[in-house]
């Protein structure tokens, strides 16, 4: 028996390749490379988590993500801010830092019951009305 695939196919025209016509191009294995990896060999390639549908829409490069907060959640937070010390009470005044504990724009969904001087970068038109209607203050840096 042969011990590789030379003397194995030594003398054959062909060497194991059917007719001599199947060696020609890249047609009889489907194309070259990953052609076909959406059509004919779509099993393989899914097998393998590589199969690429085209791209779709655009990425900015540019854009920055707001990290955004609801005043009522900023409410239900207001014990646990105080605790850690990322927000003080000065009299009936709860003051806090939302860019010190991460966050860009206050919202306006939820409600508020305390009074609260809260400064961020940002404020919803709701949120601003609904911190100053209990007698807070809503401050843009």
């Amino acid at each position: 028996m042969p011990e590789n695939k030379r003397s194995k196919y030594r003398g054959s025209r062909t060497c194991g390749g059917g007719t001599h016509k199947n060696r020609r191009g890249a047609g009889n294995r489907g194309g070259r490379g990953r052609a076909g990896h959406r059509d004919h060999r779509f099993s393989h390639f899914w097998v393998y988590g590589e199969v690429h549908n085209g791209k779709h829409g655009f990425v900015n490069k540019t854009s920055a993500e707001v990290r955004t907060m609801s005043v009522g959640r900023l409410q239900e937070m207001l014990d646990e801010l105080l605790a850690a010390g990322l927000a003080t009470r000065e009299g009936d005044t709860v003051v806090v830092p939302a860019d010190q504990i991460g966050i860009d724009k206050i919202l306006g969904s939820g409600k508020v019951t305390e009074k609260m001087r809260v400064t961020a970068r940002a404020f919803s038109g709701q949120a601003k009305e609904k911190i100053e209607a209990i007698g807070g203050q809503a401050l843009v840096i």
